[in-house]
C-alpha cells in the first residue's frame, strides 16, 4: 500500500535528516512495549449480552449519559469552590449554587486545545498546569486553579490531541509530575528527536502492520516520549481510558480527539462540508448525521451496523498512539515541504524526491481505520458508506484546528467553551507562527454552512482579529444572548491565543527536539498566557473569567448581572466592530519581561511556580515551514 510504503521511507528519511543536519542525541532509554500480541488487533468471541451495533447521531450515548451523572456532582463542587475563590463582586456564588433548582442550571464547562505540534502540547501543557488546582501555587491569588476540576469535557486535535493522550494514558498525573526529573521513567524527553531513539525492536508484527500500515510506527514513536508504557494495564488503547478509575468515578474530564475524514485522493479541504470524527473513551463516529461505532469494537466487520451473527470480533485496534497518531497525520507532511527549502542537503531532497516519485502523495497523510465500521450506513448522508476503507486524517487539515466540533452539539449542553490556541498563522519573518484567529472563523463558516442543529458565536474575519489585537489577548466571542439567533445553544467562547509573555513560544511545528529548559519554558508561557501573568496584566482577568463562566447560567435562570462582569464583558468581548483592512506585520513584543534575558525567578510573574531555572536554546534546527 502507498501508506506502508511512505511510512517505511519517512523512518529512513527522518534518521538521515536528524544525522544530516543536527547533532540530537539518540534517546537512550528503551522502554517497554505493551503487550497486546505485538501491538496486533485480536480476534474474539463477540459479547454475548449486547451485540456491538452502530447507533445514530441525534443523542449521547447511554454510556456518556451515565457517566455525565458522575461528573456532574464533581464538577458542581469544584466549580461552587472556584467561584468562590474568584470572588465576583456583586454576586453571592454559594446562594446562587444552592437555591439552583438542579445542576442543569448551573454552568458546564469545556476546554479545547489546538494542533501544532510539540508547540501546541507545551502551551497547552501550560494552560492545564494553570487551571489544575493540583498544580503548585495555582490556587493562590491571581491563579486559575480548579478550572480543570470544574471542566466537564477536555478536547485536543493534533499536537493537543499528543497532550490530552499523554495525560489519559499516565492516569491523569500533574504537569508537574510529567516534567519532573524525579520520575523514574522520565516522559517528555524532547530533547531526543522521536525518529532517532529509542530502538523500537521487535514490537511489530506483520499482521500489526496489515491492520495498521506504517502509520502505527510514527505514532509509537511518539508514544516513546508520551507514555510510560510500563506497568499500565490495558495496553493503552484509547477504549481502555473508560476502565480506569479516575476516568471510570468522573474525577477527570471525559477526553475527546479530532479527525477528519478524507475520501482516497481528496486533496482540497474545507471547514464548509469535511466530515468531523470524534474519538471518545466509548466510541468513535461523528455527529455529521452518520453515528458512532463502540470504539473497543472498531476492526470488527460491521456491516449495515451490525456484525454478521457468524463472525467475531476484533478487538486492540484502537491502540492510543494509532488513535493520536490518527487526529495529528498533518505532521507527517513536513517530509514534502522539506523538498521546497533551501535549508536542507541537495542529496537529502534527492532521496525524498525518488520516493514521492515511487509512491506519489496523494495519500501520504491518511490513516486507515479498515475495515469501514460505516460500511453501507446511513448511505443518504455518510461519504463512506460505500466504501469498506474509512480513511482519517489531522483535525486540523480544514482549517479547524481547535477542536470546536464535538463541544457545541446541542446533546453536550456545553455553556463556555476554553479555548487554547497554539496554531502558526502568522507570517511575518519577526513574528512568524503565533494565532492569527484561522481556526475560530473556520468553525464560524462551519456553523452558517451546516445545517445540523450547531450553533457558534459570530467570529469576525482574520483581518479584524488581527487589527483588533483579538489574536494577543484573551477575547470573548458570544456573550451578549440577545445577539444570537432564537433557539441559539451556542456556547460563550473565551478565546486563549498563545502569545509572547515572557518567551518566544512561536516555535515551527515541525522543530523535532527542544532543550529541556525551552520546553519548560513554552510551558511556562502558557500558564501565563491563560492568568494574564497570574493576573498581573489585569487584576479583574480571574474575575472577568468567572464571568465568562457563569453567562449562560445567569441567562436560563433570569438572573441580573453583577456590575462587575458588565465591566469585564465591555472590557473582553468582541463588540462587533469589524477593520477588515489588510494589517500590519504581526510582530508582537514580551507582555512581560522575557525569561530569554535571563529574568528568571520574578515572583510577580512568576508567582510560586516556576519550571524554569536557565534558558537555553532550541538543539534542533527549526524549519520555517
Amino acid at each position: 500500500m502507498k501508506l506502508e510504503i511512505f511510512f517505511l521511507y519517512f523512518g529512513s528519511i527522518s534518521t538521515l535528516l536528524a544525522e544530516t543536519i543536527s547533532e540530537t542525541p539518540s534517546v537512550p532509554i528503551v522502554r517497554e512495549r505493551d503487550t497486546i500480541s505485538g501491538y496486533a488487533p485480536t480476534t474474539v468471541d463477540c459479547p454475548s449480552n449486547e451485540r456491538p451495533s452502530l447507533r445514530d447521531s441525534l443523542s449521547l450515548s447511554s454510556h456518556e449519559t451515565s457517566w455525565l451523572q458522575k461528573r456532574r456532582t464533581n464538577t458542581v463542587s469544584a466549580l461552587r469552590e472556584f467561584l468562590n475563590r474568584l470572588g465576583i463582586s456583586g454576586f453571592d456564588s454559594n446562594s446562587y449554587f444552592d437555591n439552583a433548582k438542579n445542576n442543569s442550571d448551573l454552568p458546564n464547562i469545556a476546554i479545547a486545545v489546538s494542533g501544532g505540534g510539540y508547540r501546541a502540547l507545551m502551551n497547552g501543557a501550560g494552560a492545564i498546569a494553570a487551571f489544575d488546582n493540583r498544580t503548585s501555587g495555582s490556587t493562590a491569588n491571581g491563579h486559575l486553579g480548579g478550572l480543570l476540576q470544574s471542566a466537564t469535557y477536555l478536547a485536543g486535535l493534533s499536537g493537543g490531541g499528543w497532550l490530552l493522550s499523554s495525560l489519559y494514558g499516565n492516569d491523569f498525573p500533574t504537569i508537574e509530575d510529567m516534567v519532573s526529573t524525579n520520575r523514574a521513567n522520565p516522559l517528555w524527553q524532547f530533547q531526543y528527536a522521536i525518529w532517532e531513539g529509542p530502538d523500537l525492536g521487535a514490537t511489530g508484527t506483520s499482521n500489526a502492520e496489515a491492520y495498521f500500515g506504517a502509520l502505527l510506527n510514527q505514532g509509537r514513536a511518539i508514544a516513546y516520549q508520551l507514555l510510560n508504557t510500563s506497568g499500565i494495564d490495558n495496553s493503552h488503547t484509547f477504549s481502555s481510558i473508560q476502565n480506569s478509575q479516575k476516568f471510570a468515578s468522573a474525577v477527570i474530564p471525559m477526553p475527546i480527539l479530532v479527525a477528519d475524514g478524507r475520501s482516497e485522493g481528496q486533496v482540497v479541504f474545507s471547514s464548509r462540508n469535511t466530515t468531523n470524527y470524534e474519538f471518545n473513551p466509548w466510541e468513535m463516529g461523528s455527529f455529521d448525521d452518520i453515528g458512532f461505532a463502540p470504539l473497543e469494537f472498531v476492526g470488527s466487520e460491521f456491516d449495515a451496523g451490525k456484525i454478521a451473527s457468524d463472525n467475531k470480533c476484533v478487538t486492540g485496534y484502537d491502540q492510543l498512539s494509532f488513535v493520536f497518531g490518527t487526529s495529528s497525520s498533518l505532521f507527517n507532511q513536513f517530509v514534502l515541504q522539506i523538498r521546497d527549502t533551501d535549508m536542507v542537503p541537495a542529496a537529502l531532497k534527492g532521496i525524498i524526491t525518488n520516493m514521492l516519485e515511487e509512491v506519489g502523495e496523494d495519500n501520504n497523510d491518511i490513516a486507515d481505520w479498515s475495515p469501514n465500521p460505516f460500511y453501507r450506513w446511513k448511505p443518504a448522508t455518510n461519504p463512506s458508506a460505500q466504501s469498506k476503507r474509512l480513511t482519517l486524517v489531522d483535525g486540523g487539515e480544514d482549517l479547524q484546528n481547535i477542536p470546536f466540533t464535538p463541544l457545541i452539539q446541542p446533546s453536550r449542553h456545553v455553556d463556555v467553551i476554553f479555548a487554547v490556541d497554539s496554531s502558526a498563522d502568522t507570517l511575518s519573518p519577526k513574528g512568524m507562527n503565533w494565532p492569527n484567529g484561522t481556526a475560530i472563523v473556520a468553525t464560524y463558516e462551519r456553523s452558517l454552512a451546516q445545517d445540523n442543529g450547531t450553533t457558534f458565536p459570530s467570529i469576525p474575519d482574520v483581518n479584524t482579529i488581527v487589527n483588533l489585537g483579538l489574536n494577543s489577548r484573551p477575547t470573548m466571542f458570544g456573550c451578549d444572548v440577545g445577539n444570537l439567533s432564537s433557539g441559539s445553544t451556542s456556547p460563550l467562547v473565551v478565546y486563549l491565543p498563545n502569545s509572547p509573555y515572557v518567551y518566544h513560544s512561536n516555535v515551527s511545528t515541525f522543530t523535532m527536539s527542544y532543550d529541556l529548559k525551552v520546553r519548560n519554558a513554552i510551558i511556562q508561557n502558557g500558564y501565563d498566557v491563560v492568568t494574564m501573568g497570574n493576573a498581573t496584566v489585569d487584576p479583574e482577568w480571574p474575575t472577568c473569567l468567572g464571568c465568562a463562566i457563569m453567562a449562560r447560567s445567569w441567562h436560563r435562570t433570569n438572573t441580573t448581572i453583577p456590575d462587575s462582569c458588565k465591566s469585564c464583558f465591555t472590557k473582553y468581548c468582541w463588540d462587533g466592530k469589524l477593520n477588515s483592512t489588510l494589517p500590519a506585520l504581526y510582530e508582537p513584543g514580551f507582555v512581560l519581561k522575557s525569561l530569554e534575558s535571563g529574568a528568571i525567578g520574578n515572583s510577580g510573574v512568576i508567582a510560586r511556580w516556576l519550571f524554569v531555572a536557565a534558558i537555553g536554546t532550541v538543539t534542533a534546527i527549526t524549519y520555517i515551514l
